[in-house]
């Protein structure tokens, strides 16, 4: 047992040498409980007549920016957390808004919304950092309001889930101060659209994305998809600033969720006679997640599919055939979100002209 214990820690200070990813892992699991026990509080849900869903939202806006937020004052820090939370609101504002508009035309309403979210994650990455991080959270936004089934009644709702979050998620942040530093943004090298070397790569990332989700959504029907969702999700995060990166994203994000979904899936018995120790395990798999982002997105994927498949399950969900559906609904996504793109306006590095 004392050899698998100093194992363990021997590979986690192999994954974060200076224990600062492990201290922001620790920030937004803090920021996430939070949020989620402020949306809980009967004096806030009564009193302000909010809906049943403000905790979810609430812990959704607040973790996802605590992941996207990379800076190293606390002062650029709280700022980017507000300006995401905002985002976040934003995003589900415009679905709830949006879906019944196309949902009268359409019986995929709700995923098409999703459409917009996978464009603006890929194209708001030409923002840097903050832009990167606002096209994730409108996303996340959309989904959090998509999965919740929420509705234009909601807006209060999602206001009010926007300013928690934002609370939830500084504070923390205010607290960890100069103990806690961001991992360094792997090099980008310069790329260029095939074809098209005036289109900027950020709107050819964000064209990719959409393309991929309608794809998705267009298959659903033949497939059977039972979270297309999830497959949508996959596809916009596995588009990365070349096809070479993106198809390196997929291979990693397949074989995370290859590891994460069964091993969650393994703890399912525990979600009726131990349903804390799942949360608890949750919550140490997205400080894994937290260390092992950037450079080790398998890792980091199969961190998150173990606690997405165990948060469902202590929340009370125990359908295996749809736990599991996580895992073939993700290579898919994945798989559509390379060929996208391969095929669609791909990008290609710049290589450096010779020095005469």
């Amino acid at each position: 047992m004392a050899n698998t214990g100093s194992g363990l820690l021997d590979w986690l200070d192999r994954l974060d040498p200076g224990v600062h990813r492990r201290i922001k892992g620790l920030r937004l699991v803090t920021a996430f409980g939070i949020a989620a026990m402020a949306g809980r509080m009967p004096e806030v849900v009564n009193a302000l007549d909010a809906g049943p869903s403000l905790s979810v939202l609430a812990g959704g806006f607040a973790l996802w920016a605590s992941v996207s937020e990379a800076r190293e004052s606390r002062f650029d820090s709280g700022r980017d957390l507000l300006c995401l939370c905002i985002a976040a609101a934003a995003g589900a504002m415009v679905y709830v808004l949006l879906e019944p508009l196309l949902s009268s035309v359409s019986t995929f309403g709700p995923e098409l919304v999703l459409v917009t979210g996978a464009f603006c994650t890929g194209y708001l990455r030409r923002f840097g950092i903050l832009g990167t991080g606002l096209g994730s959270q409108i996303y996340i936004g959309q989904l959090l309001a998509y999965t919740s089934g929420l509705g234009p009644g909601d807006l209060w709702t999602i206001a009010l889930a926007g300013v928690i979050a934002s609370v939830a998620a500084i504070v923390p942040r205010v607290l960890s101060g100069p103990s806690e530093k961001p991992a360094l943004a792997l090099p980008v090298p310069e790329v260029r659209v095939t074809g098209l070397p005036g289109m900027r790569p950020q709107l050819a990332m964000g064209l990719q994305a959409a393309t991929g989700a309608l794809a998705i959504i267009g298959l659903t029907s033949l497939l059977g998809l039972q979270q297309p969702a999830w497959a949508i999700t996959a596809c916009t995060y596995v588009i990365a600033g070349s096809a070479a990166g993106t198809l390196d994203r997929v291979r990693r994000r397949i074989v995370g969720t290859a590891i994460g979904v069964p091993l969650g899936l393994i703890c399912l018995p525990l979600a009726q006679e131990a349903p804390l120790l799942l949360w608890l395990a949750a919550a140490l798999a997205m400080v894994i997640y937290a260390m092992a982002l950037p450079e080790r997105y398998d890792i980091a994927c199969g961190a998150f599919a173990f606690a997405l498949v165990v948060t469902l399950a202590a929340s009370g969900e125990h359908s295996v055939p749809l736990l599991f559906s996580r895992a073939w609904e993700t290579v898919l996504g994945g798989v559509i979100g390379l060929l996208a793109a391969l095929s669609l306006l791909p990008l290609k590095p710049v290589r450096p002209q010779p020095i005469s």
